[in-house]
């Protein structure tokens, strides 16, 4: 799979559908199966937008390149923060964040969402999580335990200063699931009402190395699954009780 990952400045509402339609014409003139933008890259956290609207424009693109499946981050409507998903100009997958960053006071915007979410697209098998995902494992290994994924996404809106710790988050996920980890972060934000800067995009192969692009695309080689020796499929070990001891 050739997967498109832009680094993506958020600045004004016109500006940023001018850059996503400049982003899914290159992934599609470079041949990629897919491409992927981060969470709220539309218009951050505050900026404005309507969510019907931008979900025309998204539908609009992808049936304008019908082969390519288009992981659109995430947007907010109906009271959640959500990550859509495109292929031949319909939505074919949703997932709505459950992990909230409260830090950042997101329980006061949105609800949380309430599963989890795969979407079997040819031999691949997507887990969708959201950027504050990254830190439940649980999550994780419950869609590889479930669904077996193969590749699990985490569009996000991470900090710069924290760009370590999101890095050795999605290594440890790729790493104890045997399967491919894609973050793909705002480069920054600056639509009048925000000012961040973003981390960094950081892929990762099942044997936790990482892999870097081409002109934006990472090819990810199934191949490299087959070498994973660990064995994902087995359940953790149940424990009865737990026990604390103080001396």
């Amino acid at each position: 799979m050739r997967v498109y990952m832009p680094r993506f400045y958020v600045r004004t509402l016109t500006e940023n559908l001018t850059a996503l339609r400049r982003d899914v014409a290159q992934a599609a003139e470079l041949g990629c199966d897919c491409a992927a933008f981060p969470e709220q890259f539309l218009t951050g956290y505050f900026g404005a937008g309507s969510p019907l609207e931008l979900r025309q424009v998204m539908a609009e693109l992808s049936a304008a390149h019908p082969a390519m499946l288009l992981l659109f981050g995430t947007i907010s409507e109906d009271g959640v923060n959500r990550q859509c998903l495109y292929l031949a100009g319909r939505s074919v997958a949703s997932y709505d964040k459950v992990h909230l960053f409260l830090p950042n006071g997101e329980d006061k915007l949105w609800r949380r969402g309430e599963k989890y979410v795969a979407l079997a697209h040819g031999d691949w098998r997507i887990g969708l999580l959201t950027c504050n995902d990254v830190r439940f494992p649980e999550q994780a290994r419950a869609l590889k335990l479930e669904y077996d994924v193969n590749l699990l996404w985490y569009p996000a809106l991470w900090p710069w200063e924290r760009d370590h710790v999101w890095a050795a988050l999605l290594r440890a996920r790729a790493i104890e699931n045997g399967c491919f980890v894609l973050g793909c972060c705002l480069a920054g934000l600056d639509n009048g009402q925000e000012l961040f800067d973003g981390a960094g995009c950081h892929v990762y192969s099942p044997l936790g190395d990482e892999l870097h692009p081409a002109q934006r695309v990472y090819t990810l080689d199934p191949a490299l699954l087959a070498r994973v020796t660990v064995d994902t499929r087995q359940q953790y070990c149940a424990i009865p009780q737990t026990e604390l001891i103080e001396p």
